[in-house]
């Protein structure tokens, strides 16, 4: 017996303008007035910039002004050079790389929408006819369903940061959303260029961040297929399959026929994908369970009810796709060799789906009780990050003014009326919307998630406004670039480095850093990157040949731990 029963009051849709503009504070803030932050997002534009401005070696083997990156696959970085070229005259190099940001969340979001509305309108999704009538339509309840996953991707808690950096796993979560849309197209109507459509997509993801992700997503599909959907079975094999190894055969016969030097760090992608898989161990299942709680939230409540509920029903589509994929990602999650944020992230999509028809099986309770955590919680949140502005603004409350200067040395406040205007309109929509839940108490199904959703763009809306210019001071290589690059003003020279990703792409943008990008050139300029606590640096500097004069020696003002030294070569 289906566990559903609803009047069709309860799924009326949210007005298309407000999702709109919901989408939009959600994904601009955080864009705009900001500097390639350090590690991923820096890494990332350093790629970018350098496929932009480069030549075509620069494009098919991904690299940092010359460090290569085997690991990486070209996809995301394609995208992002290409918009470098069409608008960083106007928008500058950074922010027109972040309009394929932009495209990924776009690809992503309407992706989970349209993968839910296909499945809430399939008849075994429907709620249970009522005794004198008055259910909702099959389009209707579809509808309220999206709207419901549309909200819930936007709240998740992971999601948040990684949805506006500039890296391949933007566009993998955009992909793997994009996956699922196709997947239920397949699986609803079974037509041919349905399944080929599916495994381009599956090829492209192989572009994006490696086979191994693809391949657990069609065994997953195989699986289901193979014991509920014996016709689908055959187009994914006969087809799915062939458009997938199609799209790598073309980028590897590529690769191979235009830059036959990069067959190397081809075959060094093939072997970093392969280290990915170990055996599960208690490190990754302790991993899965810490970060797991709060990357997913507020989804795994609902998507765990939902299976629950759904128990008796598993096969249904609705139930059992979104288990396709997440299933065999998690697999992956707990066999990945690296215990990092970031492979969490294509769990989401299917978590959204799934936890989005919990929603209409969810007790009022425990519906009240979702809602009234993510009030209190969100709304302390946000009532800190206000606090916590006008102390660094006034200095009153001393002490925590003393605190956020600690933390930024030197980092000297300015007043930004817009920026406070969209602070104080956000926070007054805030207040309106939790007062429309508290008296209204609507009946629709989406009012479990609206408040996790909207109290997570309040609060990035606040961050992204208020602090910006304070969290930008502290993850930005910038101001050290610039050090750098007045100590070299006068000869422009290579230099030899073992500076990171993310610290090669920012002194290579922001300082005009020219990096030794063969093995045999001979710079006379040398840049170190060791700890600050390091009390033996001579012992690093012995590894290069010839003898150094130290020029300078500094650090980002926020970190405690990173340092470095620029020197010039003495002598022959």
């Amino acid at each position: 017996m289906k566990p559903v029963r609803l009047p069709a009051a309860a799924t009326n849709a949210l007005p298309r303008w407000g999702l709109l503009a919901l989408g939009l504070l959600y994904i601009l803030p955080g864009l705009i007035g900001r500097d390639p932050w350090k590690n991923d997002d820096a890494a990332s534009f350093g790629i970018m910039w350098t496929m932009a401005h480069g030549n075509l070696m620069d494009w098919l083997a991904p690299n940092i002004a010359g460090m290569a990156m085997p690991a990486e696959s070209p996809l995301a970085y394609w995208f992002g050079a290409i918009c470098i070229k069409l608008f960083g005259w106007l928008l500058g190099d950074p922010l027109a790389a972040r309009i394929s940001t932009v495209g990924c969340f776009l690809i992503g979001s309407l992706s989970i929408w349209y993968a839910t509305y296909l499945l809430g309108r399939r008849s075994e999704a429907q709620p249970l006819k009522l005794a004198f009538g008055g259910q909702p339509e099959p389009r209707d309840f579809g509808r309220t369903l999206a709207d419901g996953a549309f909200l819930i991707y936007l709240g998740f808690l992971g999601l948040l940061l990684h949805s506006h950096e500039t890296s391949a796993k933007t566009l993998q979560i955009a992909l793997v959303a994009y996956a699922m849309y196709s997947a239920a197209r397949v699986f609803d109507t079974n037509k041919p260029h349905q399944a080929l459509s599916l495994g381009a997509v599956l090829g492209l993801l192989v572009l994006t961040h490696g086979w191994l992700l693809p391949a657990g997503v069609l065994l997953g599909l195989l699986v289901l297929s193979g014991l509920h959907y014996r016709p689908v079975f055959k187009s994914l094999i006969g087809l799915s399959l062939p458009a997938a190894l199609a799209i790598c055969l073309i980028w590897v016969f590529s690769i191979r026929a235009l830059l036959p030097e990069a067959s190397a760090q081809f075959s060094t992608w093939l072997s970093w994908n392969i280290y990915q898989i170990n055996w599960p161990t208690m490190a990754s299942l302790k991993f899965f369970g810490k970060y797991g709680v709060w990357f997913a939230w507020p989804a795994w409540p609902f998507a765990s009810w939902a299976v629950y509920a759904w128990r008796r029903q598993l096969h249904s589509l609705h139930i059992s796709l979104p288990l396709a994929f997440f299933i065999p990602l998690t697999l992956l999650v707990l066999l990945n060799v690296h215990s990092e944020e970031g492979i969490l992230l294509p769990l989401l999509p299917a978590l959204a789906i799934l936890a989005a028809f919990g929603l209409p099986t969810m007790k009022r309770g425990a519906i009240n009780a979702v809602d009234w955590f993510s009030v209190m919680t969100l709304t302390t949140c946000a009532a800190f990050i206000w606090i916590g502005w006008i102390a660094k603004e006034t200095g009153w409350p001393a002490q925590i003014a003393k605190n956020a200067f600690k933390l930024a040395p030197g980092y000297k406040p300015g007043f930004n009326a817009i920026a406070l205007a969209i602070a104080v309109l956000t926070t007054l929509f805030w207040i309106l919307l939790v007062h429309w839940r508290i008296s209204r108490r609507p009946s629709v199904l989406w009012r479990a998630v609206v408040l996790s959703s909207g109290g997570v763009v309040l609060c990035w809306v606040l961050l992204m406004t208020l602090w910006l210019p304070w969290v930008n001071y502290g993850k930005s290589y910038a101001g050290v670039a610039q050090q750098i690059e007045e100590r070299m003003s006068a000869v422009k020279q290579c230099v030899e480095s073992n500076v990171g990703p993310a610290q090669r792409a920012s002194f290579a943008y922001f300082g005009h850093v020219h990096f030794e990008d063969r093995p045999d050139m001979r710079c006379d300029f040398l840049l170190l990157q060791d700890s600050i606590d390091n009390q033996n640096a001579e012992q690093m500097l012995r590894q290069y040949e010839g003898r150094w004069q130290l020029l300078w020696e500094g650090r980002r003002p926020s970190d405690r731990d990173e340092r470095f030294r620029l020197y010039r070569r003495i002598g022959n």
